[in-house]
């Protein structure tokens, strides 16, 4: 399939005026995901509630959508608002199984929810910025019973091979933090053996904060009860029933609590229509090469990469330069309309499928006067 890539990026008004390299912290909106939850607004605004049962329906037809994109069931998918909701409803799920098994290079996210719960997290040491397959395996011991890594690290841009994990990880549950992925790079839940994964909509799926969702395996859901529950979690909630309670087993149950946040809901549905339309392997494919010739340019121009490049496999769409008073320096390309996210060591790039050479040159030009 050829796509015509300069063709897409007219869908993202953001490159008009910016060569925008920050979707790893947050993603720009298309044209279609604005005008989703734009259009639910506007019915809201004119018509009032009167679209009640239609936006029901748009909501379970998306998830649907999000279900067949990670290769799960709709009834193990539910809507957040953000990676830490659903990081939470995983841990609500999990807390009984073990101690856990993460990473220093994870986002907080990833590790709080658990000490907050008193569960032990053993924070594995990353090797040349990679965290070992052979280092995972090594920690698993009869006290430990969860897994809980991030796809790609927001701290390094390291991608990890879900499926390894899913082939040693035993008797832990195997817990994905997707949010530096979903929508940069294909995610098959049941070919992987992920038993909970959490995303966001606002960064790589370009949808906008207040999106997002959240999985929870048939096992998991058949094992566990949700912590939280609301008036619409039972199977006939319009009956409003108050002497009996017979709760539904899906994952939406003890996450999606009252009523629906839809204008978020509908505009990750646009933003999953795009990437279905564009193919996960296509984007992919184009969020790598692109990466490749930043990184490339970059080692031209004499920068150190502190991001793991040097196996394919493990490289991401996001590079961590290493930088001297990197405020300054995103302030400096800011200026000049160029982008990135301020990190402690230099400044973290983010090439996504909208992206294109000429904005890393954008990028290059600006870094260069730095150096004159």
């Amino acid at each position: 399939m050829s796509i015509n890539w300069p063709q897409i990026r007219q869908r993202f008004p953001v490159t008009e005026r910016f060569a925008y390299l920050n979707s790893a912290a947050a993603g720009p909106v298309s044209i279609a995901s604005q005008a989703a939850a734009a259009g639910y607004y506007e019915k809201m605004m004119r018509d009032g509630d009167v679209h009640w049962n239609r936006w029901l329906a748009d909501r379970e037809a998306i998830r649907k959508k999000i279900a067949q994109f990670i290769n799960a069931d709709p009834e193990e998918i539910a809507f957040t608002t953000n990676t830490s909701q659903g990081m939470n409803v995983i841990v609500d799920a999990l807390e009984d199984r073990g101690e856990v098994i993460s990473s220093q290079l994870e986002f907080p996210v990833t590790t709080l929810p658990w000490m907050h719960r008193r569960i032990p997290v053993h924070l594995l040491k990353p090797v040349s910025g990679e965290v070992s397959i052979d280092d995972v395996r090594g920690a698993m011991t009869e006290g430990t019973g969860v897994i809980a890594l991030s796809h790609v690290q927001f701290s390094n841009g390291f991608r990890l091979d879900p499926q390894s994990i899913g082939d040693v990880k035993g008797k832990h549950a195997f817990v994905l933090n997707a949010s530096q992925s979903a929508g940069a790079f294909e995610i098959d839940v049941k070919r992987m053996r992920v038993d909970a994964m959490c995303a966001t909509g606002h960064k790589w799926m370009l949808a906008g904060y207040g999106s997002g969702f959240v999985y929870l395996s048939r096992e998991l859901l058949d094992q566990s009860l949700p912590r939280s529950i609301s008036w619409l979690s039972v199977e006939d909630p319009f009956a409003m029933r108050n002497d009996e309670f017979r709760p539904r087993h899906d994952a939406s149950a003890g996450v999606e609590l009252g009523c629906p946040h839809f204008a978020g809901i509908f505009s990750l549905g646009a933003s999953v229509d795009l990437i279905n339309e564009l193919g996960t392997q296509n984007i992919q494919a184009r969020v790598l090469d692109l990466n490749r010739h930043l990184t490339s340019r970059l080692l031209e121009e004499g920068w150190k990469i502190l991001s793991p490049i040097q196996n394919e496999t493990s490289r991401s769409a996001e590079t961590l330069v290493e930088i001297a008073k990197p405020a300054e320096v995103v302030r400096h390309l800011f200026r000049r309309g160029v982008i990135v996210t301020e990190k402690p060591e230099g400044i973290r790039v983010a090439t996504h499928f909208f992206n294109s050479e000429e904005d890393i040159e954008k990028l290059i030009e600006g870094l260069r006067e730095l150096a004159e």
